[in-house]
């Protein structure tokens, strides 16, 4: 079989009737081709794509100022009481399906890692208490990073979750920083624990701005990959001043 294409003259193309198309047989003579076919006008797709033997049709669209899982969720909340006929399914792919994935990703790597820094500060301290008091900084930074995502409009998102993991690290590292100094407190009142504070404040707070001010031009880019940078450098800075 071999594709046929034709292009006829304007004015003909504005009320085409293919029926009178004379089509030239072997010995020369003009047969019109309502003789030997049956045209009729009908509306169907431009493109017939198929994957894994089955026909497939994509619907796409672009999402911006809300996250894909809620615009997801309404789409299938839609299509619910939608009669599909026998034989065809809807599969939601694309970004969707790339969200779904890292999800099930991070839900394995956050508390592989919260649980790999509770037993690394544990064998550095040797106590648990003084790790559960650094551990504290986890949940005080988490604060901070869910305010400044709200505080901007933003969704929470793969990058923001990859951001609340660098987040832990630089916070844990101020808590040891703070609480190595703490040892040294011989009971004597808080007048000595607020003096052995004060003495750590300056590295803490070098520690946290160097890392918060290295992510400001990520949190204001606007240039390509910004979706990915903004809630990434949104949430370390954020997390970081609580």
């Amino acid at each position: 079989k071999f594709d046929v294409v034709i292009r006829y003259a304007e004015d003909f193309r504005r009320q085409p009737n293919l029926n009178d198309l004379f089509v030239p047989s072997a010995d020369g003579v003009l047969v019109p081709m309502s003789a030997f076919a049956r045209l009729v006008y009908r509306q169907g797709p431009a493109l017939i794509s198929r994957e894994n033997g089955q026909r497939k049709i994509v619907v796409g669209a672009n999402v911006r100022g809300r996250d894909i899982a809620s615009v997801v969720a309404d789409i299938q909340a839609g299509m619910e009481g939608l009669d599909v006929p026998a034989g065809y399914y809807v599969q939601y792919g694309g970004d969707f399906q790339q969200l779904q994935h890292a999800q099930a990703r991070l839900s394995v790597a956050v508390p592989v890692s919260l649980l790999a820094i509770f037993v690394l500060l544990v064998i550095t301290f040797g106590n648990p208490r003084l790790a559960v008091m650094v551990f504290i900084t986890v949940p005080m930074s988490t604060i901070g990073g869910i305010a400044a995502l709200a505080l901007r409009g933003m969704p929470f998102s793969i990058s923001a979750g990859i951001g609340f993991i660098a987040l832990f690290g630089v916070a844990v590292l101020n808590g040891i920083v703070m609480v190595n100094v703490l040892k040294e407190y011989t009971g004597s009142g808080p007048k000595e624990i607020i003096a052995l504070a004060v003495k750590r404040l300056r590295p803490v707070v070098i520690t946290a701005a160097v890392a918060a001010l290295g992510f400001v031009p990520m949190a204001i880019s606007t240039g390509a990959g910004a979706e990915v940078q903004k809630p990434l450098a949104t949430v370390v800075i954020g997390g970081l001043i609580t």
